[in-house]
């Protein structure tokens, strides 16, 4: 049994509120899971101290049995400092400038200096 510590969604329409669960791995995202672990309340602002709460000696205990954390929650655990701060690649943008126009922009801003 491959065990996820995921998101499970709670709260009303258009009012978020997720529970930090351990689930096996091929359950629905709302349904059977083993334990609550904590909680992510993204309508608050980033700074809250209510934002994400963790129970964190249960973590521990289900990351050490192997227990996989999904991207968002590895975050949460990352900044509270139990587990590595996951690596994300370099997202690329789309609104950026194209090549030439930014060729074009550095011989302007050259060319003003």
């Amino acid at each position: 049994m491959s065990v996820k510590i995921r998101l499970s969604r709670a709260g009303a329409k258009k009012r978020p509120f997720y529970h930090i669960v351990i689930a096996d791995a091929n359950s629905p995202r709302d349904g059977k899971f083993i334990e609550r672990v904590g909680t992510y309340n993204p309508m608050l602002p980033a700074e809250h101290a209510d934002r994400v709460t963790l129970v964190s000696e249960r973590l521990t205990h289900w990351i050490a049995n192997g227990a996989q954390p999904t991207d968002r929650v590895a975050k949460f655990l990352g900044k509270a400092g139990l587990i590595a701060m996951p690596v994300y690649p370099e997202q690329p943008k789309q609104s950026a400038p194209k090549k030439k126009a930014q060729e074009r922009a550095a011989e302007r801003a050259k060319a003003a200096a």
